[in-house]
């Protein structure tokens, strides 16, 4: 039996409504009511995971999971995910060497929500523990959250987390019964590549950020250099290019042999490509903007590590020659960052971005729905909102099943990989328990209309064009390429649209911006001709921008 069929949804409660009952009553229960059922509590099982003191001898703090799995190819905390192996999981604090923490039947699971729904059979069994820091803010709140290893925000191979040797059990949810697992394995530190002459790597501790969150902060970048560039004295133009954290050579210039021909070839305009890392807490980007919850990445970005590299390489220092990029986060990233600083770069190539509007959060209208996890299509009717879907339209998750496994993976948003968690994290207000308030309730579903209007407030793109187009449309001139899926999985070819259609009607200046839609792709089109043509795309920009007089010794020809 596959993992589908084990996600089987169970049926939805019927609300019957009495004539007698006002309407506006029916409607607020079935705005509550979940799609699909919290635990049951029907499973007996109990897992007792166990830290040894010869592996960490000290009281910990954190989360602890159990992983089950047909098949232990790979060891099973490796084959989680969106529909991956079954997982269920449970927060824990101060717990001595030695004693148990308990996962069971009332914890919440991903893909299959409820234990007791897992059939009786063999299974490759694996407990996990993530461990937690001790976060005392600046603003005053303290957090326990997992500190990032130069991993990402990857709890799952995280240095330092703690894990079990996988053992083939037979488990029967239903039936009571204790399995005793001990997490007797450690994850080793990050392997860091060593520099050579195209690719160098550098990383440092951000005052700004150290002092918000109360532990050192870390940003770094890996560049990729252009051929002659150690023989050479000249100063290149570079492309920003942005997305989630990877130490690997931007554009997989050390395993791609296309790309790297092409980049090392005598006719390719000579620049410099940069990716960035910079993990927070929740997530393992930030979005590059200033948050009440993540702290001062935006300013840390452009005060701390832009200038850093800038000092570290021959780079031209002017906003004709820099440039940004990048697909899904980067996407948005890439397009925030031209929009809130216009005089800085130059342009941006960005592939399908985050939402650049919350009227679609990967099918959520954060303005005008009540509940993110259904639609209310009529008093009596109600659909599962879709959160992706494939190419051809079949659905790949609900909005309730995403939200659940981010739920699963961490609470109070420190999944560490989840999308919605970081939106929140990112775009939204503060809690009062220092965590950020969730836009929406993550078990239920019920939309915060106030977290929702402070996303629109602060974070809305297409809001903040609307409200400053007079001041920000004229630096925008020539700056503005996006490129989008029209059957984009995670459906951001919506909000792409209302970007698209309110720029047509844009005047003093008129900007309707440059967009490419690609017929039937997915999620992340780059365009005709990929990432080559797009980093063409970019020099030729750059030569038609520059300063009259200004020499090109990058350029291919010269």
């Amino acid at each position: 039996m596959n993992t589908f069929a084990w996600c089987r949804a169970r049926a939805v409660r019927a609300a019957i409504v009495l004539a007698a009952i006002p309407a506006l009553a029916s409607l607020a229960v079935a705005q509550r009511a979940p799609l699909l059922d919290w635990p049951s509590g029907k499973a007996k099982a109990r897992f007792e995971i166990t830290i040894p003191a010869s592996v960490r001898n000290e009281a910990t703090t954190g989360r602890a999971y159990v992983i089950l799995s047909r098949s232990n190819q790979t060891e099973p905390r490796l084959q989680i995910g969106r529909v991956g192996a079954p997982m269920f999981a449970r927060d824990f604090s101060a717990v001595a060497p030695n004693r148990p923490i308990v996962v069971d039947g009332t914890d919440l699971g991903t893909p299959v929500a409820d234990m007791a729904d897992v059939p009786a059979g063999e299974y490759w069994v694996q407990a996990f523990v993530n461990v937690y820091s001790e976060f005392k803010r600046a603003d005053g709140h303290t957090l326990w959250m997992h500190d990032d290893q130069w991993e990402g925000q990857a709890w799952n191979r995280s240095p330092g987390n703690l894990y079990s040797t996988p053992q083939k059990l037979r488990i029967d949810p239903r039936a009571a019964g204790v399995v005793k697992l001990a997490v007797t394995q450690k994850i080793p530190p990050i392997v860091v590549p060593a520099d050579n002459e195209y690719v160098q790597r550098f990383k440092f501790q951000s005052p700004m950020l150290t002092k918000f969150w109360g532990r050192p902060i870390y940003l770094g970048a890996t560049v990729l250099l252009p051929k002659g560039y150690a023989t050479s004295t000249i100063e290149y133009p570079v492309n920003h290019q942005q997305g989630h954290f990877s130490i690997a050579a931007p554009y997989g210039f050390d395993r791609d042999s296309v790309f790297r021909a092409w980049w090392l070839a005598e006719t390719t305009p000579r620049m410099i490509a940069v990716t960035f890392q910079h993990p927070t807490p929740y997530f393992d980007d930030s979005y590059a903007v200033n948050s009440v919850n993540n702290g001062p990445y935006g300013d840390a970005f452009m005060q701390e590590l832009i200038p850093e590299l800038e000092k570290r390489y021959r780079i031209i220092k002017e906003p004709w020659a820099r440039w940004l990029s990048g697909g899904s986060t980067g996407g948005w990233e890439s397009l925030a960052l031209q929009v809130w600083h216009p005089d800085f770069f130059g342009g941006t190539w960005s592939y399908c971005p985050d939402p650049v509007t919350f009227t679609d959060v990967e099918g959520m209208n954060l303005y005008k729905d009540d509940n993110g996890f259904f639609k209310q299509v009529t008093e009596w009717h109600r659909t599962p909102t879709i959160n992706s879907r494939e190419v051809n339209g079949e659905v790949r998750q609900t909005a309730q099943q995403r939200a659940w496994m981010e739920l699963v993976n961490g609470t109070k948003g420190r999944s560490g990989t989840g999308q919605l968690d970081i939106w929140s994290a990112t775009f939204g207000p503060i809690g009062t328990d220092g965590y950020f308030k969730p836009v929406f309730d993550p078990k239920t579903g019920v939309i915060d209309r106030s977290v929702a209007m402070y996303w629109k407030d602060n974070y809305d793109i297409l809001e903040y064009l609307k409200k400053n187009w007079s001041t920000v449309g004229p630096k925008l001139n020539d700056k503005i390429h996006i490129y989008m899926g029209d059957m984009d999985n995670f459906h951001l070819d919506r909000s792409t649209r209302e970007l698209e259609a309110w720029m047509k009607t844009t005047s003093n200046p008129r900007n309707e911006g440059y967009f490419v839609w690609g017929d039937q792709r997915g999620h992340c089109y780059a365009g005709p001709g990929g990432n080559i043509a797009r980093l063409m795309d970019m020099a030729e920009h750059g030569l038609r921008h520059k300063p009259e007089g200004t020499t090109t010794p990058w350029w291919r020809n010269q």
